[in-house]
C-alpha cells in the first residue's frame, strides 16, 4: 500500500529526518531503507539492534506520527500515478482486489478512504492481524484466502524487497513497481516482472 498505492513513504522518511534533527540523532531519515514493508513491531525491533535497548521507541514514534500527520494534513497522501486507473480498470473487468500492508489496520482504512479508493477492494489483511510480518509469507496467504483465491491464482503487486520475498515465498507471482529502493538482482529473480509505474500493469494483464 505505502509505496505502491499511496506516495506515503517520503512523508515517513521527511518526518524520521525531522524527528532525528529534534532528537539529536543525524541522518535518521535514511534507515527507512532497512524498514520498508515492515510493520510497527518489526521496526521497533530494527531501531533496538541498530541503536541499543536504551534508543527512545516512544519519543521517536510519537515525534514521527505528529510530524507525518502534520505534513500529510496539509498536503494529503497523493496516489501514486496509476493506482486509480488500474484499481478501476481491475474492478470492471471482475479481479478480486485484497490489499496485503505492513500499515495497521486503522491507519490504512482511513488512509485508503481518503484517496477514494478503499472500496475498490475486496478485503484486506493488515500488520496488526498477522504474527509474522513481510518477508514471512502469512500476510499474503491470508491475503488470498480473504478472496477465497489460491496464491497461484493471483499476482501481487510490490515496491520494495520485504513485501517481494513475502509474496514469493506465499507462491503468488510477483509484479515489482520499486518506488524508494530498487531491487538487486537477488529480489528481481523471485519476480514475475519489474515495472516502471502502476501504469504499465494493465498492458501486462491484457496479455494474461
Amino acid at each position: 500500500m505505502d509505496g505502491l498505492l499511496l506516495d506515503s513513504e517520503r512523508i515517513v522518511q521527511r518526518s524520521w529526518y525531522e524527528a532525528g534533527e529534534v532528537m539529536g540523532i543525524p541522518d535518521l531519515g535514511e534507515h527507512i531503507y532497512h524498514t520498508l514493508g515492515l510493520n510497527r513491531k518489526a521496526r521497533d525491533g530494527y531501531f533496538r539492534h541498530a541503536f541499543g535497548l536504551d534508543f527512545p521507541l516512544e519519543e521517536f514514534n510519537q515525534k514521527t506520527s505528529d510530524i507525518f500527520f502534520r505534513i500529510a494534513g496539509d498536503t494529503g497522501i497523493p496516489l501514486k500515478s496509476g493506482a486509480r486507473n488500474l484499481l478501476e480498470y481491475a474492478k470492471e473487468h471482475g479481479y478480486k482486489i485484497a490489499v496485503a500492508t505492513s500499515s495497521s489496520r486503522k491507519y490504512a482504512i482511513k488512509e485508503l478512504t481518503n484517496a477514494g479508493i478503499w472500496t475498490f477492494f475486496d478485503n484486506g489483511i493488515f500488520g496488526d492481524m498477522i504474527e509474522n510480518t513481510k518477508p514471512d509469507p502469512e500476510i499474503y496467504l491470508k491475503a488470498c484466502e480473504s478472496i477465497r483465491l489460491k496464491p497461484y491464482e493471483c499476482l501481487a503487486l510490490e515496491d520494495a524487497p520485504a513485501g517481494i520475498r513475502s509474496a514469493h515465498a506465499a507462491g503468488l507471482r510477483v509484479i515489482a513497481v520499486p518506488d524508494l529502493v530498487q531491487p538487486d538482482e537477488a529480489i528481481l529473480a523471485l519476480t514475475y516482472k519489474k515495472l516502471d509505474t502502476l501504469h504499465d500493469v494493465i498492458p501486462l494483464l491484457k496479455e494474461e
